[in-house]
């Protein structure tokens, strides 16, 4: 995924979200700082968002059953990956890849997964904890053979 397909995504799930979250189209507006005429635009599919209301959608609506299941997970680990090139390296604790996620392989508790929706790639350590982020598979790759030496 890259940035123009996520914008394309968040405007065309827009309309869909703000009902989600019970949103007036002024209410809406308001709480992504758009003009109404904006909002109604986009929901119309007559111009899309920005790079920045994108970011601001996939921050204040981070826990949008539309936003996580179209981008399998955390709207703004993707947001990231994008904003940084494709490749982050936190240590932040997850779930473990029990939705969105595809084991490719196991190494002494540690795991190498692909998101089954957004196609990128991590690594985790043996509690849950990511290692690494990547869009890139040979990034991931090399990684995961570093971790085997």
């Amino acid at each position: 995924m890259n940035r123009e397909q996520l914008i394309t995504l968040i405007s065309e799930k827009l309309k869909l979200i703000r009902t989600e979250r019970d949103l007036t189209q002024d209410q809406m507006s308001d709480f992504l700082g758009l003009s109404k005429k904006t909002l109604v635009q986009i929901e119309k599919g007559r111009i899309q968002t920005g790079w920045t209301t994108t970011i601001a959608v996939c921050a204040l609506c981070r826990d949008s059953t539309i936003l996580q299941h179209e981008l399998g997970g955390d709207p703004l680990e993707v947001v990231d990956l994008i904003a940084n090139n494709g490749t982050l390296q936190p240590k932040e604790k997850t779930m473990g890849g029990y939705i969105w996620w595809k084991n490719l392989s196991e190494y002494n508790g540690y795991c190498l997964q692909q998101n089954v929706i957004s196609q990128h790639f991590r690594i985790l350590n043996t509690d849950n904890y990511r290692l690494l982020s990547t869009f890139d598979e040979s990034i991931a790759k090399q990684a995961w053979e570093n971790l085997q030496e």
